[in-house]
């Protein structure tokens, strides 16, 4: 799938959607968007920011939800257009779509609304790459339907994005197994280790984390020869207006992309072996 001057694929060199949960600011935004330009320039991987205009789905009433439509578009095209990058953000109603679709080269369904035919029907529509979160609470075979609803409605370019499944109460697990059956949509995966790391309503009015298992999940996701890396970063991840507990130091983002690009490499330089 051709992106810009960069194919998204799972055979080829690892793609990063990289920024931040929610755009706190213009000026963080810039900050932690030069941050991760200037370290996968370094370490040559194809480079996506991500920052969300809205949270439509938190925990709280007093949770800070972000700049809103206009406004995070403007942030996002200012980012688009000073660092020469894609952009990705999130869009939760059907009449979002197309102006996200003029600032986004991808538009990304959040998980717990990929089944949402009018949404799926709207995004479609643009000419931007989709991506869809796998819902939680949703085994990766069912996400052949969600695919075919978006083919149905015009576009065939799609992304698919791992990001766990619920487990009991307050806990998600990722099945690795979900990787190559994901594969099997022939649509190019992405793994959201940011969000795998949650712990929904673990703190009881928000989300906790397990942002110290960062690296190794990264590790396992990328170890089966995907199409990419899902990951949010922040200058001081206890000082984030979402997910905190889940997203990496920004300071710390150069030796993780270096061992995780390291990883990568050596995967896909591995003959295929068939096993029946």
């Amino acid at each position: 799938m051709k992106l810009r001057n960069f194919n998204i694929d799972n055979n080829e060199s690892m793609i990063l959607m990289g920024g931040m949960n929610v755009l706190e600011s213009r000026d963080l935004a810039m900050e932690v968007a030069e941050k991760f330009k200037e370290v996968t320039t370094k370490h040559n991987i194809n480079y996506i920011f991500k920052g969300s205009f809205d949270k439509a789905n938190r925990s709280s009433i007093n949770s800070f939800r972000g700049p809103g439509l206009d406004d995070g578009l403007k942030i996002l095209e200012e980012v688009s257009n000073t660092f020469e990058v894609p952009v990705i953000t999130d869009i939760h109603e059907p009449d979002q779509a197309k102006s996200v679709g003029d600032v986004c080269e991808i538009i990304q369904i959040p998980a717990f609304l990929a089944r949402q035919t009018d949404l799926v029907n709207a995004a479609a529509k643009t000419n931007s790459i989709i991506q869809f979160k796998k819902p939680q609470f949703l085994s990766a075979p069912e996400m052949n339907n969600v695919v075919e609803k978006c083919i149905a409605a015009g576009n065939e370019n799609v992304t698919l994005c791992e990001r766990g499944n619920s487990f009991g109460y307050n806990n998600l697990v990722v099945d690795t197994l979900n990787f190559q059956i994901l594969k099997k949509i022939s649509k190019p995966v992405i793994f959201d280790v940011t969000h795998s790391l949650q712990l929904p309503g673990g703190l009881g009015n928000a989300a906790g984390g397990r942002r110290e298992y960062v690296l190794s999940l990264a590790k396992a996701g990328i170890s089966q020869s995907i199409a990419g890396l899902f990951l949010e970063a922040h200058p001081d991840p206890d000082k984030a207006k979402c997910d905190g507990p889940c997203a990496l130091p920004l300071s710390v983002l150069d030796e993780f992309l270096k061992q995780v690009k390291d990883l990568d490499n050596f995967i896909k330089c591995q003959d295929d072996l068939e096993i029946t």
